[in-house]
């Protein structure tokens, strides 16, 4: 009689420690629906202004998003997207309010990411990259988005990135031809000559090198004092 109790409650306690495991890793849909629509509206527009969409992709992002060449043209790409990201961020922000960081056991994977987009196209990234640091460090996001968005913060900051994953651009006056000319670059980095050891540490699989190829950039090390010697003051 004994025994057969023991097994009844072992049986019991299986029940419900299997039951609470698969709480903890149930899905919300609704949620993951939601943020999927906001991910695509962050990105879409960036994948069409990206140098290595090809043509036909284009041609199907206009078909998908309704707009036609001309809209897009002449920097209102830039003024649409402001737009997007400042209802996106507005959502996102009432999301964390009421549930925290929404990441991997919420939503599931690439999902995750979708708050971390928003935040990383918005001027808010210092109010919550600690929730930002939670999340990578419970495995909610890639470790590597929590590199990124650190880097932003500091260049948004005026310091030195860490992991060289921002590119930045300005007008400068060339040198040597005196004239006015738009100048991309990979925003200075502390500690250059070991980046690309930290980079592997955090989880990058390129090279700061190959990573400014990416963004269509050649890779130079700037200071900060010659990023700032170079910009025309207006």
């Amino acid at each position: 009689m004994i025994v057969s109790n023991i097994k009844r409650y072992a049986f019991i306690l299986l029940l419900f420690v299997f039951g609470f495991s698969q709480a903890q890793g149930v899905i919300d849909e609704n949620l993951k629906k939601e943020l999927d629509g906001i991910y695509k509206s962050d990105q879409i527009l960036r994948e069409y202004i990206d140098s290595e969409t090809t043509d036909s992709r284009k041609l199907q992002i206009l078909n998908e998003t309704g707009y036609s060449k001309d809209d897009l043209a002449n920097g209102n790409v830039y003024v649409i997207l402001n737009k997007l990201d400042s209802i996106n961020l507005i959502r996102i922000e009432e999301i964390i309010a009421k549930q925290g960081y929404p990441g991997k056991t919420l939503v599931g994977e690439p999902t995750n990411e979708a708050a971390w987009f928003v935040i990383q196209h918005s001027k808010k990234i210092a109010d919550y990259f600690p929730m930002i640091q939670e999340a990578g460090a419970s495995n909610e996001i890639p470790f590597t988005k929590v590199a990124m968005m650190h880097d932003r913060m500091l260049m948004q900051e005026g310091k030195e990135q860490l992991h060289g994953t921002q590119g930045a651009g300005m007008n400068i006056l060339n040198p040597t031809s005196g004239k006015k000319e738009f100048w991309n670059y990979i925003w200075p980095i502390q500690n250059a000559e070991s980046v690309n050891e930290l980079r592997k540490e955090a989880g990058f699989t390129t090279t700061v090198e190959e990573n400014a190829k990416r963004m269509g950039i050649a890779y130079k090390r700037y200071s900060l004092e010659e990023v700032k010697q170079l910009t025309i003051k207006e």
